[in-house]
């Protein structure tokens, strides 16, 4: 990283990369996703209202990013993964604790993300660091979907 950065500058980029794991040389984007994943798991937060208000704060947090370090790094970066981290905290709002659900919100999520079906894949045009966070939060909400019925269903989790 440029070290001639200016602090605000480092921290975006350190959130950014969710603590530099967006640089990993092989799908920093999975990687992203699974660091959320597995730091939610041992949080144990809940699920609810109080993981509702973490994405909040990530996607706010996220946007500051994206607008600082696509002046730095370019347009929707490939190492930038901290919306991974928020639209996997999407997927598993309200939703139970359990390795099977976190499991099938992990491949939903990173399906949704990756194919980026109707709306998601318009979602990345949007300006200043939205376009960034809003379609792996939708992609987060796709995934939320299936996963909800899954549990209520097939799972038998919740």
């Amino acid at each position: 990283m440029n070290t001639s950065l200016r602090w605000p500058d480092r921290i975006a980029c350190a959130l950014a990369s969710t603590l530099y794991s967006g640089y990993s040389p092989v799908a920093p984007g999975t990687v992203g996703a699974l660091v959320a994943a597995v730091a939610l798991w041992y949080i144990r937060m809940d699920q609810t209202y109080a993981l509702l208000a973490a994405v909040i704060v990530a996607s706010v947090a996220g946007v500051w990013a994206g607008r600082r370090v696509e002046k730095i790094w370019g347009s929707d970066p490939g190492r930038f993964n901290w919306d991974e981290v928020a639209g996997m905290m999407v997927s598993l709002l309200f939703l139970p604790h359990t390795a099977i659900v976190f499991i099938a919100a992990f491949i939903a999520f990173r399906f949704f993300d990756i194919v980026k079906p109707f709306p998601v894949n318009r979602l990345e045009a949007l300006p200043h660091g939205w376009g960034i966070m809003a379609d792996d939060l939708m992609a987060g909400l796709y995934a939320n979907i299936v996963v909800q019925i899954l549990a209520r269903t097939v799972l038998r989790a919740g």
